[in-house]
C-alpha cells in the first residue's frame, strides 16, 4: 500500500495545535523533566561505565560489522545487526544496548525508570525513560563509537530456524546508522553490505515460520504523525519490506529469550491469550457479511495476510479483527511458569527483550537471559522486583496509548479547521455503540460517528459539523441523500 498523505495544517490553526499538544503532558500527568539527581547520575554513568573491553568483564566484538536499521533521524538505538549467510543457514548476532550497565539498582535513575515505564510519544515530541545523556548517547549503539551490549548470537538453519543461542556482554561497534527507506533501496539494488542483503532471506523465511506456529500480524497500515519544516500531516502507510524483516529479528530474539527464561525457571514473558472461540465465530461471520469469507482450511494469519489493503471491505475486515487481538499483559514467575505462557499473534513464548532505552521490561530480560545463559544466578535485584514489573507496564503501557491518541485526535482536528459544513466520503470499518468507526477518503483521518447504522465496507457521505483542536474533538452528521462533495 502505497503511502496516504493528508494536507498539511493551514496556517491558522498551526497556533492552536501547537498549543494544544504542549498542553498534554499537563492534562494527561506524563512526566516532566529530570530531576538534577537523575541528570547528575546519569552523567556520571556515562563518564564512568568502562567501553574498552581491557577494562571491563566483556569481550571485544568490535570487529563484527554490526549496523542499524531504524526511523530517520533516531538517536535512541536499541538495537545493532550482522547477519551472515553459510552454507548450512546463518549466523544472526543481535546487540542489545546494555542498559544495565547505566542504571544503578535502587539509584535515581532506577527509580525514575521505575516511574516512567517506558517512552511516551507524543505529536509534541518524546518522553524517554531515561536522560539522553544515556538514551541518545553513551549507551545508545550510534555509528563509529565503541558502545557496551548484550550480544545474543543465534545459529540459524537453512529454514531460519534457530539452533544454538549464546548471550553475552561484549563491547561492539555498529558501522552505519541505516533508515528504513535507505536500507531498502540498498536491498532492492544489491548495493548494500552483506547483513542487509540478507534480511531479504532471513525475513520471509521467519514469515514463513510464523505461519507454521499459527502466528498471524494484523498488519494494519500505521497511521504516522509527520513534524517537519512545513508543519504536521498524517500520513497512513504500510511498512516497508525490510521493517517487517528487521521486526521479525526482533522477535526471534524475543522467542529465544522466552526459552532461556521458561527452562531456567524465572522471567516475565509478554503474553496473550487465544481468541474465545466464541469470538472467533462471531468473526468469521462479519467476514462473510463483507464478502470476504474465512475459509475453514486457511490458518487465521494466512487469511488476514491475503486481505488486499485497498479493498474497503478488507478494511472492516481488519477492523473486526483487532477484537481477537486482545488481553495482551506481562507474566513474571520465580518457579512455576505461567499457566498460558503463549503470545497467541506470534504463537509461541515471548518476551520483550530488545528494547531497553525505551521500554522498563527489557531490563529485566536481559540480565535474567545472560546470568541463566552462562550458569551464573540472576542478580537479586532483578529477582526481588520481577513482580513489579507486571502492574508497571500496564499503567504507563495506557498511559502512553492515551497520549499516542489524544495527539492523533488533535491533528486530525487542525487538519480539518476551517472545513466545517464540507462533505466527506469514507469507508465502515465498524460498529462502535451507537454509531460507527469510519475512515474517510481523505484526509487520512479515522472518526467516531454516533447515530450512524451504516454497514461495515460500506461507503458513506458525511458532513463536518464541528470541530475544537484544544479537545480533538470531531463531530460529524450522516447524510442520507446520494451524490456531495468530497472532502479531500
Amino acid at each position: 500500500m502505497p503511502a496516504r498523505r493528508s494536507r498539511l495544517v493551514s496556517a491558522a490553526a498551526a497556533g492552536e495545535l501547537a498549543a494544544a499538544l504542549a498542553a498534554l503532558p499537563a492534562e494527561l500527568d506524563l512526566p516532566g523533566a529530570f530531576s538534577p539527581d537523575v541528570l547528575a547520575e546519569a552523567q556520571d554513568a556515562a563518564s564512568s561505565v568502562p567501553d574498552d573491553p581491557a577494562g571491563a568483564e566483556v569481550e571485544d566484538l568490535r570487529d563484527i560489522e554490526f549496523l542499524t536499521i531504524d526511523p530517520e533521524g533516531s538517536q535512541d538505538l536499541d538495537q545493532a545487526l550482522h547477519l551472515s549467510r553459510s552454507a548450512t543457514g546463518a549466523a544472526l548476532h543481535y546487540a542489545i544496548a546494555d542498559v544495565p550497565a547505566f542504571v544503578a539498582p535502587g539509584g535515581a535513575i532506577d527509580a525514575e525508570a521505575r516511574r516512567r515505564g517506558q517512552t511516551i510519544y507524543t505529536a509534541g515530541g518524546r518522553i524517554p525513560l531515561h536522560p539522553p545523556r544515556i538514551s541518545e548517547d553513551a549507551a545508545s549503539l550510534l555509528p563509529d563509537r565503541d558502545r557496551r551490549a548484550f550480544v545474543w548470537r543465534l545459529v540459524l538453519d537453512d529454514g531460519a530456524r534457530p539452533t544454538e543461542v549464546t548471550v553475552r556482554r561484549a563491547v561492539v561497534r555498529s558501522r552505519r546508522q541505516w533508515s528504513y527507506a535507505e536500507a531498502q533501496r540498498a536491498i532492492d539494488d544489491g548495493t548494500g553490505p552483506e547483513s542487509l542483503l540478507a534480511l531479504a532471506w532471513f525475513g520471509p523465511l521467519r514469515a514463513a515460520r510464523e505461519r507454521e506456529r499459527g502466528g498471524a500480524s494484523l498488519n494494519v497500515p500505521d497511521v504516522e504523525i509527520i513534524a517537519d519544516q512545513d508543519g504536521y500531516r498524517l500520513e497512513r502507510r504500510a511498512p516497508l519490506p525490510v521493517e517487517d524483516w528487521n521486526a521479525q529479528v526482533s522477535l526471534l530474539t524475543g522467542m529465544a529469550a522466552a526459552r532461556i527464561m521458561l527452562d531456567g525457571g524465572i522471567g516475565i514473558l509478554r503474553t496473550m491469550p487465544q481468541a474465545a472461540a466464541a469470538d472467533v465465530e462471531v468473526f468469521r461471520t462479519r467476514a462473510a457479511a463483507l464478502g470476504l469469507p474465512w475459509p475453514a482450511e486457511v490458518g487465521y494469519g494466512d487469511y488476514l495476510r491475503g486481505l488486499d489493503r485497498d479493498d474497503p471491505a478488507a478494511l472492516a475486515v481488519a477492523d473486526a479483527a483487532a477484537s481477537l487481538f486482545r488481553g495482551a499483559g506481562y507474566a513474571a514467575f520465580d518457579g512455576t511458569p505461567p499457566a498460558d505462557a503463549t503470545q497467541a499473534a506470534i504463537g509461541a513464548p515471548y518476551a520483550h527483550t530488545t528494547a531497553p532505552l525505551r521500554r522498563l521490561v527489557d531490563r529485566w530480560s536481559l540480565v535474567i537471559c545472560e546470568a541463566l545463559a552462562n550458569g551464573r544466578e540472576v542478580p537479586e535485584w532483578a529477582r526481588t522486583s520481577l513482580d513489579e514489573l507486571p502492574k508497571i507496564m500496564g499503567r504507563t503501557g495506557q498511559l502512553a496509548g492515551r497520549a499516542d491518541a489524544a495527539s492523533v485526535d488533535r491533528v486530525e482536528a487542525a487538519l480539518l479547521t476551517g472545513r466545517e459544513g464540507t462533505v466527506f466520503t469514507g469507508t465502515v470499518l465498524g460498529r462502535r455503540g451507537d454509531g460507527a468507526r469510519v475512515q474517510l477518503n481523505g484526509p487520512a483521518v479515522t472518526i467516531s460517528v454516533a447515530g450512524l447504522g451504516a454497514e461495515p465496507g460500506s461507503t458513506v457521505r458525511l458532513r463536518l459539523q464541528r470541530v475544537d483542536i484544544a479537545t480533538g474533538t470531531i463531530d460529524f452528521a450522516a447524510l442520507d441523500a446520494p451524490g456531495g462533495t468530497d472532502g479531500r
